[in-house]
């Protein structure tokens, strides 16, 4: 990794395999990565911005799996939407990573059912989806000093807006702090991740959790596009904005601090809390019954702690065994702000309502 500048911090053309981006200029390509049976080119969409100013070169990546909708449109939107006039550095905007999922609208890739995003760094000479990584990972990710990679959860779930981060790493820390979420999720990422094998390449890179599957969420969207801006702000691609602060942040580090709460029966889901809620230890989260609803087969899943609703079941169906919660530990100073907000945000509400009745 770099520091973004040149010798006398004069802006530098991005290149990438044989094409030069020059400072001030913005390229839309479809860059060739693989071929279909029949032969045909499989292009994945880019957009590099060089600004006029030295500055870090960042990566946006979206759609690693091909049905994860959420993150296309935050990149789309940084690339096409904001004004990068004043753009000191480079972004390197790639939507959907895997344009053959993406196509299908399933979350693998549809060539032997691969995990694209299990295959970085790939290699030039092995599987498809190695390959294809291999491209994508030498010519958009290697040349950059940080990265941003976009992910909602697997169909059939829905995730609170979440940072995971290796925060060992400093400049990772760093990142996750500006993004302005408030949960970070520790860990490196699983073997092959794009995160995990960029920031070992020496391109600090977090992953954005945000929603659910074949979905754009607009709420979501916004969100995270305040976090990109709080991110650009901090690495000094916009020296002059202000890094923003979500107002409370939970680092989850210790495995005893999260936990994925499993049926322990099959049958039909009523879930009573919702994702990004607090609850309590003892609370119940959802209940499961057969489908005569009959009172004594009932089963109720309970917080075992206090804490944070992460990620929900959707699909209202399960076998034993199945996860239907994704819970995380508070520290009482956050848990107290938590708690605060949400009465703040309670007094609002009740606030507002008792005029418009007046």
């Amino acid at each position: 990794m770099t520091d973004g500048t040149s010798d006398g911090d004069q802006p530098e053309p991005f290149t990438y395999d044989g094409t030069q981006v020059d400072p001030g200029e913005a390229v839309n390509d479809r860059y060739r990565i693989s071929e279909t049976y029949l032969g045909d080119p499989i292009r994945v969409p880019v957009t590099i911005i060089n600004g006029t100013h030295a500055g870090p070169t960042v990566f946006l990546s979206a759609a690693a799996h091909g049905d994860e909708l959420n993150g296309i449109e935050v990149v789309r939107e940084v690339a096409h939407d904001w004004d990068h006039a004043d753009l000191h550095g480079t972004l390197v905007c790639l939507p959907v990573l895997n344009v053959p999922g993406f196509l299908a609208q399933e979350r693998y890739l549809p060539i032997y059912d691969r995990d694209l995003n299990r295959s970085f760094p790939g290699h030039e000479s092995s599987t498809s989806a190695k390959r294809m990584a291999h491209r994508l990972f030498t010519s958009f990710v290697e040349p950059c000093d940080f990265g941003l990679d976009f992910h909602t959860s697997t169909r059939g779930r829905t995730n609170m807006l979440h940072v995971r981060a290796d925060t060992d790493d400093p400049a990772v820390k760093r990142l996750s702090h500006a993004f302005s979420s408030n949960v970070v999720i520790d860990g490196s990422g699983p073997s092959g991740s794009l995160r995990r094998e960029a920031t070992e390449a020496g391109v600090p890179t977090i992953t954005i959790e945000m929603g659910k599957a074949h979905r754009f969420q607009r709420s979501l969207i916004d969100r995270a596009l305040t976090g990109v801006a709080s991110v650009l702000a901090e690495v000094g691609c916009h020296p002059d904005s202000a890094v923003h602060w979500p107002g409370w942040r939970t680092v989850i580090s210790d495995s005893d601090e999260k936990t994925w709460l499993r049926a322990d029966a099959g049958g039909i889901v009523d879930m009573k809390r919702g994702r990004g809620e607090l609850v309590h230890e003892g609370d119940v989260i959802c209940t499961i019954t057969n489908p005569f609803k009959e009172k004594d087969d009932i089963v109720p899943v309970t917080a075992p702690f206090t804490g944070l609703i992460v990620g929900v079941l959707e699909n209202p169906v399960v076998y034993p065994g199945n996860p239907v919660c994704h819970l995380v530990a508070l520290d009482d100073t956050t848990l107290r702000a938590l708690e605060h907000e949400i009465e703040s945000s309670l007094s609002i509400f009740a606030g507002g309502r008792g005029r418009g009745e007046e």
